[in-house]
């Protein structure tokens, strides 16, 4: 993978990743695809919203329709028909979350299917050839996530199984993967400032195409994500992307640039729009409240998304209230767009040398 370092302001960096499937300038906002799809949007909607790259889950993908099926169709690109880069997930969030249907293996992790009860297990090798047969541009290692609080015991275990697993990983890769098949190792350790610094160090070592900080949003408080980020990503290699796992809130996306993050995912825009509620540049709100109902301007007066451009929030609060389809497809579309121009922003401030005024404006902005 080609990496390119167009700015650095302070911390905060600008990149341009060259892919099997497009160019990917950072900061970047990826859209979560769980199902090869992002909710209630169809490819067309992704492309005109200018997404280079979007989240697959593994798990879900693994289960349903399965990475075979996928893989006769042509892989995700064909399958979905969107065009541009997907990054995948290795399943270990999904281990965490479903906690309840999983336990320990030797080898890996060993699940029960959330759809029908059947048992599976996933290896360092097994997560990439699902990967490889879905055609990734991105394949994630399988990693032990550990949700916090958590002792130092469990902590350090997450981090030793995690950097055996991306050794096993990075070694089957290089036997087994395409060309245009990239991998990126994950960071653990919770909040504990030494694991992360050995977990960072350990993965360094090894050649991957780019690192992620995982195990974050999962229990702690902001201050104590931010603190870590900013001691771990100075520890990654700085020719090499960087990327936040399921973070966050806009707040969070901003303060992770400035801590030398270059990408993200989280499912908060598209979650919050089918809720009811949506990001402007004014703060959030809250659709569905009732004086909204009368109220004949946009959501945000200096948006220019397809939302924005041709409906009211009366309407929308209308279509709220209705659980009429068409709701979630204009809300998500109107909070991708945020996020999506949120991160085209900062890296406009990068290129620019002036991105600590830009994120002080924008966080007094957003309230």
């Amino acid at each position: 993978m080609e990496v390119r370092l167009d700015a650095q302001d302070v911390n905060a960096r600008a990149l341009t990743l060259k892919l099997a499937h497009g160019v990917v300038q950072t900061p970047v906002f990826m859209p979560v695809g769980t199902q090869a799809s992002v909710k209630s949007l169809d490819t067309q909607d992704l492309h005109a919203l200018k997404a280079p790259i979007i989240l697959a889950n593994t798990y879900h993908l693994y289960l349903r329709p399965t990475h075979e099926r996928i893989a006769q169709l042509g892989g995700l690109h064909n399958f979905s028909g969107f065009k541009g880069n997907f990054l995948s997930d290795s399943g270990g969030f999904q281990a965490f979350s479903l906690r309840h249907n999983t336990k320990e293996h030797p080898e890996g992790i060993v699940f029960k299917s959330h759809i029908d009860g059947s048992s599976h297990l996933f290896t360092p090798s097994k997560v990439l050839d699902i990967q490889y047969a879905l055609n990734s541009d991105i394949c994630m290692v399988l990693d032990d996530l550990v949700g916090l609080p958590a002792s130092y015991s469990r902590l350090l275990k997450g981090v030793q199984n995690t950097t055996a697993w991306a050794q096993a990983s990075l070694e089957h890769h290089i036997r087994h993967a395409r060309p245009y098949n990239r991998i990126f190792a994950i960071v653990q350790g919770g909040t504990h400032l030494a694991l992360r610094t050995q977990s960072a160090l350990e993965l360094s070592a090894l050649d991957f195409d780019g690192f992620a900080i995982g195990g974050l949003a999962v229990g702690e408080s902001a201050q104590e994500m931010y603190d870590t980020i900013s001691h771990t990503a100075p520890l990654l290699p700085a020719n090499k992307p960087r990327y936040l796992m399921g973070v966050g809130t806009p707040r969070d996306l901003l303060e992770a640039i400035d801590r030398g993050v270059d990408m993200f995912d989280c499912v908060m825009p598209t979650r919050n729009a089918r809720n009811g509620t949506l990001f402007t540049m004014q703060g959030k709100i809250s659709i569905k409240n009732a004086h909204h109902k009368d109220s004949d301007i946009p959501l945000d007066c200096t948006c220019i998304c397809h939302t924005c451009t041709h409906y009211s929030r009366a309407y929308l609060h209308h279509l709220f209230r209705t659980r009429e389809l068409s709701y979630f497809r204009l809300a998500s579309l109107h909070n991708l767009h945020f996020y999506l121009e949120l991160v085209r922003g900062a890296r406009e401030a990068i290129l620019q040398g002036r991105y600590a005024s830009y994120k002080t404006c924008m966080l007094e902005r957003l309230g």
